[in-house]
């Protein structure tokens, strides 16, 4: 079993904290400076652009390029459903019709008369950023974000895996040297973040995602464990993005490696607290 550690990450049981809450690319801030926002709040918004399809009408209907419009029963612009009839032939006496059929609802973007393409925009994607802490908004980014300031405990771990989080902490360990194993999870660890002492297993992991917990943070996990986890090497790699049904935040390093002990001692005296965790 390999064995990792890097000292001097930040543990500080009170301190002011800022976090950056930025959307994917320009949309609408609906907080402004001096407002009082939750963790679950949203503080702005926007739609992500739908993935394009297209769709090969001249080859579907087996007509030239430069005739599309011709046969074409939506214009650009138009909103479309899937299985819609988009385009079609007259045929021979009303029947014998070619058709192209829509494979997805959204709107006909562009159609070509170069390529006898059509260009359907799938559905917008609506994308929301939360307070992520309970805080006061204390600057804004126009058409981007806000910086939510909030007081506090402040705790870096080595590194993680996850999404944001946001439960109520609860330590279910007796020290800081504990496993966190299966048999001390169950259902009243729904929707919450757990803390373990050296070390947190696969199948602890697997039984706090089938618990529905919210994220888990403790002192080491196995090198192993986390392939499995994942299902791929993690290397040297920006991490956060994962979908895992859970946030894992590791305090210390690979291996099974005592949590420090002010480490540990901070997120006991914080039982019960409402936490914020991240796996970036």
């Amino acid at each position: 079993m390999s064995y990792a550690y890097t000292p001097g990450l930040s543990v500080a049981s009170a301190t002011t904290v800022r976090s950056v809450r930025r959307l994917p690319l320009v949309g609408e801030v609906v907080s402004g400076i001096g407002n009082q926002v939750k963790a679950e709040d949203i503080v702005a918004k926007t739609d992500l652009p739908g993935n394009v399809r297209i769709l090969n009408v001249a080859n579907l209907l087996s007509i030239e390029v430069a005739e599309i419009n011709e046969y074409m029963l939506k214009k650009e612009g138009d909103l479309v459903a899937q299985n819609e009839i988009v385009a079609e032939t007259k045929g021979l006496f009303g029947v014998f019709k070619s058709q192209a059929i829509c494979p997805t609802d959204g709107s006909i973007e562009s159609i070509s008369q170069i390529t006898g393409q059509v260009l359907i925009r799938e559905s917008s994607i609506p994308v929301a950023v939360r307070g992520y802490v309970d805080g006061t908004v204390v600057e804004t980014l126009p058409e981007e974000g806000v910086v939510v300031e909030t007081y506090g405990t402040y705790i870096q771990g080595i590194f993680g895996v996850g999404g944001e989080a946001v439960g109520d902490l609860d330590v279910i360990v007796d020290n800081a040297s504990s496993l966190l194993t299966p048999n001390l999870i169950d259902d009243s660890h729904r929707g919450k973040i757990i803390v373990g002492g050296s070390m947190v297993n696969l199948e602890a992991i697997q039984l706090a995602i089938e618990k529905n917990v919210k994220g888990i943070v403790c002192g080491g996990i196995s090198d192993k464990d986390l392939h499995d986890l994942l299902g791929y090497e993690l290397g040297i790699a920006i991490t956060g993005s994962e979908d895992l049904g859970i946030t894992l935040v590791v305090t210390e390093g690979f291996g099974q490696i005592d949590m420090a002990q002010r480490t540990f001692d901070l997120l006991r005296q914080r039982q019960d607290m409402q936490t914020s965790i991240n796996g970036a």
